[in-house]
């Protein structure tokens, strides 16, 4: 029975998965390379930070708009329009001059994977349903663990042996075969959606609001006016999307508590893993003096454990709940990371960073798919597109926050011992956050 149910996935499961791992390489050659891309284009550390800020700050403004344009045109021309756009800026990434072209290509980069994101979790709720979603959830969920892996490896191999370029054209190749197999395997969604318009002023005050929140905590300058107009911008978002016929953001995906709750437990589970993935691979760097591929083997503790976990979690959850995963992962992520914290990278490799990363490793395992399906559960099938984009928006905006948060509040640190266990610190924080989130899902219906 088991063999026949997964011969039913067909095609775009691994369409979906590839493409999630396309996101996560592209992310991982940026964690394993930074040393290198600052040497080379002479970067400080605060410039260096917006090489990932300026991607994850276009990808999380765009995402409400390219998630309900999926629902409103048809899912596989955003779809194709996405690899088109993240390819093409890939190569400019690879080909960059300097450090202002290549934050501007990253930017772009960053539109394409907005695009790309929203559309192939999308076609998952299209296309499974009941367990057979669940289980497509939870590998989802699997390759965030062995993408990491696969990424940080590949990454740390190319930044040691040669350029940090060619990572970026990796991304582009990965991005053509993609291309190919969409183009022969996905099929047009489009049904009666014509009708249905797309909410511009929506769509312009969410871009300006999520943008200018990542700059006002890790701006050059004007951080103050950026606080200001994230302000305006982002009470403007709610107040037209109230009113908007057709919302790119309709409110009713948060009028749900355990659909909300999952929420805001993404957006600050994000902001600790982007800040742990970002920030540990430069302190092992220059903590220990290894290079970029050891950097990304000595996170195969964290890597390698969440991919088992992962494997797993849709098991447990037909056995228990999609609720106590959650929160058993939200447990053992947060006690990993203020593990981390309390015995700091000065007691060695073994006990003060890979003890640590086994607990992470494990949480971040169990937590990732339970999160998800949360995230888009009793969700209807008219807005499944923009439920799967409030899911990579804060994914990607609390990812960005949460590393700009922690960057600034350690950016003053010379010493990189001294700064990845303050940033340690900020990381449990934000965890802790995640922990709460998760319990508040037991004050309502949940699954």
């Amino acid at each position: 029975m088991e063999t026949k149910e997964q011969t039913k996935f067909g095609m775009i499961l691994p369409i979906v998965l590839i493409s999630y791992f396309l996101i996560l390489l592209n992310n991982s050659l940026v964690f394993t390379s930074t040393v290198q891309i600052s040497q080379e284009l002479h970067m400080n550390s605060l410039m260096v930070s917006w090489v990932s800020n300026a991607y994850a700050l276009t990808f999380g403004g765009f995402l409400a708009f390219s998630a309900r344009l999926g629902d409103i045109l048809d899912r596989r021309t955003v779809l194709l329009s996405g690899l088109v756009l993240f390819g093409i800026a890939s190569l400019l990434v690879a080909l960059s001059p300097d450090q202002t072209f290549l934050i501007a290509m990253r930017a772009v980069q960053g539109i394409g994977g907005a695009l790309l994101a929203p559309a192939t979790l999308a076609l998952l709720m299209d296309n499974y349903t009941g367990k057979m979603l669940t289980r497509a959830i939870a590998y989802y969920g699997a390759t965030a663990g062995i993408g990491a892996s696969l990424g940080l490896i590949i990454g740390g191999l190319i930044t040691s042996y040669s350029s940090w370029r060619n990572g970026f054209y990796l991304d582009v190749i990965v991005t053509l075969i993609l291309l190919w197999l969409s183009l022969r395997h996905v099929h047009s969604t489009k049904q009666d959606r014509t009708s249905a318009s797309i909410d511009w002023w929506g769509t312009l005050t969410s871009i300006i609001g999520f943008s200018s929140l990542v700059y006002s905590i890790n701006g050059t300058a004007f951080r103050k006016s950026a606080i200001v107009i994230t302000i305006i911008a982002l009470t403007s978002f709610v107040l037209i999307e109230n009113k908007a016929k057709d919302p790119i953001m309709p409110l009713v995906i948060f009028k749900d508590n355990q659909r909300a709750s999952a929420l805001i437990a993404r957006f600050f589970m994000l902001g600790a893993s982007m800040s742990y993935f970002f920030l540990m691979p430069q302190a092992l760097q220059k903590v220990f003096g290894i290079t970029p591929l050891m950097a990304a083997i000595y996170f195969l503790p964290l890597t390698v454990v969440q991919f088992i976990v992962s494997l797993f979690v849709a098991r447990l959850t037909f056995k228990t709940s999609n609720t106590a995963v959650m929160i058993g992962g939200a447990l053992v992520d947060t006690f990993g990371l203020a593990l981390g914290a309390y015995l700091g990278i000065g007691q060695g490799y073994l006990i003060g960073v890979a003890l640590p990363m086994i607990f992470i490793g494990i949480g971040q395992g169990l937590i990732m798919s339970p999160l998800t399906v949360a995230g888009v559960a009793n969700i209807q099938d008219e807005i499944a597109g923009a439920a799967s984009g409030a899911v990579n928006t804060v994914h990607q905006i609390g990812g960005a926050v949460g590393l700009a948060i922690v960057s600034a509040a350690s950016a003053s640190i010379t010493d990189p011992s001294a700064m990845i266990d303050h940033a340690q610190l900020w990381m449990t924080v934000l965890a802790v956050i995640m922990l709460m989130a998760c319990l508040n899902v037991l004050r309502g219906p949940h699954e």
